[in-house]
């Protein structure tokens, strides 16, 4: 092997050498605002290491998915599963605050690995009255539930998203964040469920995950309750 044609496969290898260690650090740079919250901790529990008790009323499977973990759970292998809508609406997406998630995002800053995330129900229409939701974390980032009622005139993914990522909450009528719990609390680690029982009244209501970046990457989907005949 000549002296010239060694010394190019020595500089290709070091400009490759290069680029992958400033690939992996820009990586972990812009990954470090929103990891810290969504990454599981060491000792995460391993799938489905907990229960839900029986539960009253109408039980409402609750999936809620990123592509971090298998896509799968009650309802996930529905039409359009392999169509556009498994990216889910955020795919590919930007958004700057106060926009809705559903609008063109023409500035802010991307959540990149996020796009293809959902929340899936099981049953989506219910009969007025007690509503359990059974909320499973098939995914590989720590999700959360939150039900507000949807108002007239707009669909889900219509709240404006805030600075922090996050849309307001302070009407919400229920929370599923307790890892293997009930009620509010710090998020459901993956492979974890957390359940709520409440009363809703026939409407239109939202169910989405409200940590930051979660509802601009596609987790809400709507819940319809009728009236009992």
């Amino acid at each position: 092997m000549g002296a010239h044609r060694l010394r190019l496969i020595l500089i290709i290898a070091a400009a490759a050498l290069v680029l992958g260690v400033g690939t992996t650090a820009a990586l972990a740079a812009f990954a470090g605002p929103v990891g810290s919250r969504r990454a599981a901790p060491p000792g995460t529990p391993s799938p489905w290491s907990c229960a839900a008790p029986e539960l009253t009323g109408t039980v409402v499977d609750v999936t809620l998915a990123d592509m971090g973990g298998m896509m799968m759970g009650p309802g996930m292998m529905g039409p359009g599963m392999m169509g556009p809508g498994m990216m889910g609406p955020g795919w590919n997406r930007q958004y700057a605050p106060g926009t809705p998630a559903n609008t063109p995002w023409p500035g802010g800053f991307p959540w990149p690995g996020m796009g293809m995330m959902r929340v899936v129900l099981n049953p989506s229409t219910v009969p007025a009255g007690t509503v359990s939701f059974r909320v499973r974390n098939t995914g590989m980032m720590i999700h959360e539930m939150t039900v507000l009622a949807l108002a007239a005139g707009f669909l889900p993914g219509q709240l404006a998203i805030d600075a922090n990522g996050q849309v307001d909450e302070s009407g919400a009528l229920a929370h599923a964040e307790r890892t293997c719990g009930e009620g509010e609390g710090d998020g459901i680690l993956p492979g974890s469920i957390s359940w709520t029982t409440v009363t809703l009244a026939p409407g239109r209501y939202e169910v989405l995950c409200n940590i930051a970046g979660h509802y601009g990457a596609g987790m809400y989907t709507q819940l319809d309750v009728v009236a009992n005949r």
